[in-house]
């Protein structure tokens, strides 16, 4: 996997979290649905980018 795609699911899982966890705080539930949707997609990512890696190997 590539430093650059793993960083950036990483990432995706992160600010999924933080929106998530902030709109959970506050009330809203579109954005903390929409935190939870960029969340799953970095988890998505991961899992592709590792799928990838195990495939070469």
């Amino acid at each position: 996997m590539s430093a650059g795609e793993k960083a950036k699911a990483k990432a995706e899982q992160v600010v999924g979290k933080i929106v998530r966890k902030g709109a959970h705080a506050v009330h809203k539930n579109t954005l903390e649905a929409k935190g939870a949707a960029l969340e799953a997609r970095g988890r998505m990512r991961g899992a592709k980018e590792s799928t990838k890696d195990v495939i070469k190997h």
